[in-house]
């Protein structure tokens, strides 16, 4: 019964965080477009099978993978051996984000407007791969003390310099890539990891020390997949241009091809999706299992509540992702559709600020860290105030993006401009928000935020004469994880020029 209490409340909490996107797209049908969208129904549906999923996916990461993974963390932390540090936290960065599914999407949608020339798999492995790195760095920072302001300045300059050289077809999809690799599996894991040591470390601030590792989960993969698409599309150039919006329409004018390809029509094709879906989870549940009974040589802990929480998170995604096809797929491209046919681009620039507050507000991972900001910083940090700075940046960032697909313009002079008024920022900061600013940076795009977003992207550059998909639609994530950074650092540089000690006592 308390088990089922539980789920009801977290079916509850997906909902509520559904409920500003449906919402925003319910005024701007009625009010603004004042027509009731094609393939209605299969949208509802979608979205509700997207609740539910997420639902189940979330109580199964509470049931199993949470609990085992904090009572490896714990027992790692109590041995203080580096190595095994550094390489339980590479495991656990690659296998937490070869499993996210916002990632999946993203990579499944730039091989189909690519026709092939990105691979989805490569593209998944490459930024695991480089999160696991950058979490053992972020390991090595937190024991070691060392201030996370040098880690993001010179990261983020390499990130601008590689950004000049990298072919325009990649740069959109390689800061989106980055910017979600920490969502619904990521976050929570590594976030524990990073505050959990720096709290069990003496001399350490869970503040200045803590966070941060967030922050470099994202910074490192925008220069991996950069370098990946240098090498694909300049080494190996290929005679066919794309055509604009070819790859797009096979994944997204036909719900019912798409539902196909993913949830199977009959029982058979949908026993092979779970299978695959098992596919993609195994990762994280073999790194748990083999440091528990290889590495540390107990027994699991409620072994039976473990099993069950492992089921649910992979029935969960199953019906994560069916539902996004369904649903999220479908809102953003026909809302960027209907919204461009109204010969008004106030509208556009309206719901592109809409989305993204609404949604960033309800964001279940920014109101954790939030509130782990909060108590870390004794009070000095208010995590509804956190939330609200955030939100506004998100807001900002997408209609920028929105902007640059509107009138074309060229995505490095914007990504680098952005990056570049970060690094200025930072250098100015109190360095003890820097590490948190960065975090926050990581965790505004949300389960249903990514797809939704991504969808409006390539719905517009679909739309929009002359526009190329592949390289006009990527992008609106990676604005929405700069300006976030941006309006934070902000915040903290005037408020120590309002009350200089407070920024120290933090």
């Amino acid at each position: 019964m308390k088990q089922l209490l539980n789920f009801w409340h977290t079916l509850r909490h997906s909902f509520n965080n559904l409920l500003p996107i449906i919402l925003v797209v319910g005024v701007f049908q009625a009010l603004v477009i004042r027509q009731v969208p094609d393939g209605l129904l299969g949208m509802v549906i979608g979205l509700g099978i997207v609740v539910l999923g997420v639902a189940i996916f979330l109580q199964g990461l509470e049931l199993g993978i949470f609990p085992v993974g904090k009572n490896l963390s714990n027992n790692f932390a109590r041995r203080g051996s580096l190595p095994l540090l550094m390489i339980f936290g590479f495991c656990l960065g690659f296998a937490a984000v070869i499993a996210e599914p916002a990632l999946i999407a993203v990579a499944e949608q730039a091989e189909n407007i690519s026709e092939g020339r990105i691979n989805a798999l490569t593209l998944r492995l490459l930024v695991a791969f480089s999160v696991g790195l950058v979490v053992a760095l972020g390991v090595v920072r937190t024991l070691l003390g060392q201030p996370l302001h040098w880690y993001m300045i010179i990261g983020y300059l390499l990130v601008v310099t590689v950004t000049f050289f990298a072919p325009e077809e990649i740069v959109g999809l390689a800061y989106d890539s980055g910017g979600v690799t920490t969502n619904i599996v990521t976050v929570p894991l590594i976030a524990a990891l990073g505050i959990g040591l720096a709290t069990a470390i003496k001399g350490r601030n869970a503040l200045a020390h803590g966070f941060g590792l967030v922050a470099l989960a994202v910074m490192v993969p925008m220069i991996a997949v950069q370098f990946y698409g240098i090498v694909v599309y300049t080494l190996f150039p290929v005679e066919a241009e794309l055509t604009n919006g070819a790859g797009a329409m096979a994944l997204i004018d036909d719900v019912d091809t798409a539902v196909q390809a993913t949830a199977g029509s009959y029982a058979l094709g949908m026993l092979k999706d779970l299978v695959l879906m098992l596919r993609d989870v195994l990762p994280i549940i073999g790194v748990i299992l083999f440091f528990q009974y290889a590495v540390i040589r107990k027994k699991l802990p409620y072994l039976q509540r473990a099993v069950i929480g492992f089921s649910m998170v992979i029935i969960g995604l199953y019906a994560f992702v069916v539902g996004l096809k369904l649903g999220l797929f479908p809102v953003g491209t026909s809302m960027a559709e209907q919204l461009i046919g109204l010969d008004n681009l106030l509208f556009v620039y309206l719901f592109a600020f809409c989305i993204g507050f609404a949604t960033t507000m309800a964001e279940p991972a920014l109101i954790a860290i939030g509130e782990q900001a909060e108590e870390a910083a004794n009070g000095k940090l208010s995590g509804n105030h956190i939330r609200l700075l955030v939100a506004a940046g998100v807001a900002i960032g997408i209609t920028i993006g929105v902007h640059r697909i509107i009138t074309g313009d060229s995505i490095h002079y914007y990504i680098i401009a952005g990056y570049t008024l970060v690094i200025f920022l930072t250098w100015l900061a109190p360095k003890f928000i820097v590490p948190l600013a960065f975090d926050l940076g990581g965790v505004t795009t949300s389960e249903v935020t990514v797809p939704l977003v991504t969808a409006l992207g390539i719905g517009l550059a679909t739309q929009i004469e002359g526009r190329n998909v592949l390289i006009d639609g990527f992008g609106l994530i990676a604005f929405a994880s700069i300006f976030p950074i941006v309006t934070v650092l902000l915040y903290a540089i005037v408020m120590e020029r309002i009350n200089p000690t407070k920024g120290e006592s933090a």
